[in-house]
């Protein structure tokens, strides 16, 4: 990435750019999405492959001194040491970690490390012997962070602050960036007397020696580099609620509030409680030792980030959206955290839709659903169209346009969940996710695959839903529907409805999906679940009343689709003396319509293209006894097949129209 150095002028030309943004209406996904797609640094990820890893890091220790940074003019050099503890995987006798050239000059390297080499963004450090799987070691890297603007470690006017993802916390101190890795952390920081720190993990020490205030944060539990912060301002403000769950009454969680002068964070304050028992009530016991909320300057203007245990957020960005939000990856992206840049469904997916959970916990079904159906229209409006994760970003990440991308990775990943909670039911959907959530051997404190989370959920509902995940995350797009039906009436006062579901998509796979059909009648209705399992597919349902009409998904189960549902003219016997016939098909667009009717009606006329949506109407036509002529005139409409239906107070009647420019 390009060395950015923050002169005088580039402060100037920074005031002028760095607008308040008003986050007030947003939701927490979209606040959280902003914050990627906006980040003043872009680059494409490095892959977490490269190297290839040979060690797992178990600790790092840092001892930083920013104590001249809080004071003009506010420079971004300090000094610091950081204690790299590692198992080692594979016979080696160097690691390589990550260590951004712009910001980072390496000093010295002791302990286990004799010496290094620091070039491309890698330091590679050769050890004093060659070391067999199994054993541990340690490396001490003492360096300087450079007086530069790097995005990662973050000065401005009293604040010191980090924000690491996706690949930043190289910036501010060595480490092995890879989500997949995670380890303890102990942090040692420097500062003048009156300035308030905060990090992940507990609060271990703060001492003060002659005009200096120490502070030692210590992390118990396993973090991903990217989630490690520091965040820190002169005569910050701080409000620590003391939550008590009254199933844990022996058990009081900390949570730590630091916001600036002027903000007011009371809401969020009082809306912790009833947060934290709910999540822990669906997903288990708060995973960490605290957890926290920390405002900063106007140089983060992007929402939130989920820093474990110490989420960041914009000034004065106390919403309920974004706190839901960010807080809901403390689960589902913190204490589980994507094992690659192509699993990051199972944190973003996962946020956005805990964040509909919490509207009908609060607000009840009907807002549940105008939350989720506002995010399944999003998506298919701004659909760019490719899948949610690919298998080769695990080896080649894209850019964060890309993985960030608000309509694919939050919406349509929520959207995912949501049908699968349809699918499975209530029950099995709360059971599962608390299984995967607790699985103390394979994920809690740990990382997961989209792969190793699908196979959990094969386990914990009973059923293969393999096919499920790899439909809607693996491959892009949705389904379009376009549905025909038919009532015949048979012998014995029975009739017979006829169903045809066919999907219409060319620019990806089928979707296999179970299927509500809502039949009506005169008094009442009933539902019939179907499998569909091919494309094209017929089905035939017998009933002793008159049906009058179907509804396909009547609850908006598959969220992610479009869909028309017409009657099928050519295989109805019904209709009595009414008749459509298209003159002039096909046509230019311009062309006739006769209906035929025993009785004079008002009808309307409309147009669906081939993936069910209206592209044309006409109401309140009024049409006379006997053969009415309807010239219509659609010559904006593209080359294409369309179908056309009349809708009377009875029937649908449809015909397949061609229009050829």
């Amino acid at each position: 990435m390009k060395k950015v150095y923050l002169s005088l002028s580039l402060l100037l030309f920074t005031s002028l750019i760095i607008t308040a943004q008003d986050f007030s209406t947003m939701r927490g996904s979209e606040i959280c999405s902003f914050r990627h797609i906006n980040q003043k640094s872009k680059q494409l990820l490095v892959s977490p492959n490269a190297p290839r890893h040979s060690f797992d890091v178990l600790n790092y220790d840092l001892d930083l001194d920013i104590f001249s940074c809080y004071a003009p003019p506010y420079p971004k050099s300090f000094t610091g040491v950081a204690k790299v503890q590692f198992k080692v995987d594979s016979v080696l006798s160097s690691i390589a970690l990550n260590a951004e050239n712009a910001s980072l000059d390496i000093e010295s390297v002791s302990g286990s490390g004799i010496s290094f080499t620091h070039n491309q963004d890698m330091l590679v450090i050769n050890l004093d012997r060659t070391y067999e799987p199994g054993e541990t070691a340690e490396v001490v890297i003492e360096y300087n962070h450079s007086n530069t603007y790097d995005g990662s470690f973050i000065v401005e006017n009293g604040f010191v602050y980090t924000d690491a993802e996706p690949q930043g916390a190289r910036k501010w101190f060595p480490c092995y960036d890879r989500p997949s890795d995670k380890a303890t952390l102990q942090l040692r920081v420097k500062v003048p007397l009156n300035v308030k720190l905060g990090s992940n993990g507990r609060l271990a020490d703060s001492t003060i020696i002659a005009d200096s205030l120490w502070y030692t944060w210590i992390s118990r539990d396993p973090i991903a580099t990217y989630l490690m912060v520091m965040t820190s301002k002169v005569n910050y403000k701080l409000d620590i609620l003391y939550h008590v769950n009254p199933d844990y009454p022996n058990d009081t969680l900390p949570i730590r509030f630091y916001y600036n002068q002027s903000e007011y964070p009371d809401n969020m304050i009082n809306m912790l409680g009833p947060l934290t028992n709910f999540f822990e009530s669906k997903f288990g016991r708060h995973p960490f030792e605290k957890n926290g909320f920390a405002t900063v300057g106007n140089l983060f203007q992007w929402g939130g980030m989920e820093n474990q245990t110490l989420t960041t957020l914009c000034p004065n960005c106390w919403y309920s959206s974004v706190v839901t939000h960010e807080y809901a990856h403390q689960w589902f992206g913190d204490m589980i955290t994507c094992a690659t840049w192509a699993d990051l469904w199972l944190n973003e997916g996962f946020a956005t839709y805990i964040e509909t959970l919490w509207i009908l916990e609060q607000d009840g079904y009907n807002a549940y659903m105008d939350e989720n159906e506002y995010n399944a229209s999003y998506y298919m409006n701004q659909n760019p169209g490719w899948p949610i994760s690919d298998p080769d970003w695990a080896i080649n990440p894209p850019s964060d346009d890309v993985l960030f991308n608000y309509a694919i990775t939050y919406l349509k990943g929520s959207c995912v969940l949501y049908m699968f909670h349809q699918l499975v039911g209530d029950s099995l959907f709360y059971h599962s996710l608390y299984q995967y959530a607790n699985d103390t051997v394979n994920f809690r404190y740990k990382s997961a695959t989209i792969p190793d989370f699908v196979n959990k959920m094969n386990e914990t509902t009973g059923m293969d839903v393999s096919w499920f995940f790899n439909q809607w995350i693996n491959t892009p797009n949705h389904p379009n529907y376009l549905n025909t039906y038919s009532i015949h009436t048979l012998p014995d006062n029975q009739w017979e409805v006829k169903l045809n579901i066919k999907q219409t998509q060319t620019n990806t796979g089928f979707f296999k999906m179970p299927v509500d059909i809502k039949v009506k009648f005169a008094l009442g209705d009933t539902t019939i679940s179907v499998w569909n399992e091919f494309n094209d597919q017929n089905y035939s349902f017998i009933f002793d009343k008159q049906p009058r009409s179907i509804q396909f998904d009547p609850l908006n189960k598959i969220i992610l689709k479009n869909s028309s549902t017409v009657v099928d003219v050519k295989d109805i016997d019904n209709l009595g003396s009414q008749k459509l016939v298209i003159a002039g098909n096909p046509s230019n667009g311009i062309f006739d319509v006769y209906f035929s009717s025993p009785k004079s009606s008002n009808v309307k006329l409309v147009i669906y293209d081939n993936i069910g949506s209206m592209v044309y109407s006409l109401d309140n036509l009024r049409c006379q006894q006997g053969e009415t002529r309807i010239p219509v005139n659609v010559e904006v409409l593209k080359s294409g097949s369309y179908f056309l239906t009349i809708v009377t107070e009875d029937n649908q009647l449809t015909e397949r129209i061609l229009i050829v420019k």
